[in-house]
């Protein structure tokens, strides 16, 4: 196949979170088009193991959705250089309280492709230490603990679609469960 060629990025707007671009681009075929493109700093995610195989999950307002949602524990990057593990131990000790003892990689997701350039490092945390649960000033969620099956069946039942929830759930399963 032949290769596409950016022949300019204007910025269009920038945000708190995104920054939103239009690309124009060369097709192959040799024609010009425009192409949009959020631009985000990166995130990480944990799969965090209680002492007992359960697992930390957080419930939050999500204002795209306008609704609540179940996610793993999860926050962007501090900036575009910041090692993902950094950002995952800090996530998990805000939103849950807990300090993880070892954490390891377990997959990393672009979570869509076909207009942003979002990447999500998924971490799986154990050995975990009881902290102090502290909250950004537009943080509001509630933390409960769930056996993995249990989670399994909300993604099959609809109940849980978030993405990198997903992919961070079903990834461990297939890993540490079967």
């Amino acid at each position: 196949m032949e290769e596409c060629k950016r022949i300019r990025r204007e910025l269009m707007h920038r945000g708190v979170i995104v920054d939103f671009y239009k690309d124009t681009m060369r097709m192959p075929n040799g024609h010009e088009v425009d192409w949009d493109l959020i631009s985000h700093k990166g995130a990480a995610a944990v799969v965090a193991v209680s002492d007992d195989g359960k697992l930390f999950m957080v419930r939050q307002y999500r204002n795209p959705l306008e609704r609540v949602t179940l996610e793993l524990p999860a926050g962007a990057l501090n900036f575009r250089e910041e090692p993902p593990e950094d950002c995952a131990r800090r996530e998990l000790e805000e939103e849950t309280g807990h300090v993880a003892g070892k954490m390891e990689h377990l997959v990393d997701i672009f979570t869509t492709v076909a207009f942003c350039d979002e990447k999500i490092s998924i971490y799986v945390a154990t050995d975990l230490k009881p902290t102090k649960q502290h909250l950004d000033e537009d943080e509001f969620l509630d933390v409960y603990t769930y056996p993995i099956e249990e989670l399994i069946q909300m993604i099959y039942d609809g109940k849980i679609q978030d993405s990198k929830t997903i992919c961070g759930l079903m990834t461990y399963y297939q890993k540490y469960c079967k």
